[in-house]
């Protein structure tokens, strides 16, 4: 787990191998089981979480009771509830393993000091912070500018091996649109 945290470091700055024992030395690692809440809703969300192995995801759960699934975070990802965890109120969300997972946090005051010791540490969660915002950017657009059946078949050709990893009724939440549909359009009815 710690390996692939500093794998996906490396692939953005350089770290010396003594700011790699001092990252490490502040991380945990941890083994979720599927369907295991890492984060619930009224919970002060006190982590970033970047996922070793396995998917996760970020949801609400709206005024019907019908999850709405926000962002999913597979193999070499972040999550986390950024809002909760820079103002330290309580979390809107839930983060939930979607498969039996391996992830490794860091929590708010290791990492405010991290990026003291390790200025470069801060330069490497700007550019995944950057990444992460503009691709929430297009998703609000595909919202606003796709139909349901063109969202599909574009995440359907982006991501192929995603949408047969998670269950399609998560799919079909973050995409918008309900699982019966879903299903409609997954056997060619519309």
């Amino acid at each position: 787990m710690q390996s692939a945290l500093l794998e996906h470091i490396q692939t953005k700055i350089s770290l010396k191998a003594e700011e790699q024992e001092l990252l490490l030395s502040k991380i945990e690692s941890k083994k979720i089981s599927k369907k295991e809440l890492l984060l619930q809703e009224g919970e002060i969300c006190d982590f970033l979480c970047f996922v070793a192995k396995g998917c996760l995801r970020l949801y609400i759960i709206n005024e019907k009771g019908n999850e709405q699934t926000l962002q999913f975070g597979i193999e070499n990802w972040w999550i986390t509830d950024y809002m909760s965890f820079d103002n330290q109120k309580p979390s809107h969300f839930y983060i939930q393993a979607v498969e039996n997972s391996e992830i490794v946090l860091i929590h708010k005051n290791d990492i405010e000091y991290l990026f003291s010791e390790i200025p470069q540490l801060e330069r490497y969660f700007r550019m995944i912070l950057q990444k992460s915002f503009a691709a929430s950017q297009m998703r609000i657009k595909f919202l606003f500018t796709m139909s349901a059946e063109e969202r599909y078949h574009h995440f359907n050709n982006s991501f192929p091996e995603f949408v047969q990893r998670v269950p399609q009724y998560m799919l079909a939440s973050y995409l918008d649109f309900s699982a019966e549909f879903m299903s409609k359009i997954r056997s060619g009815k519309i």
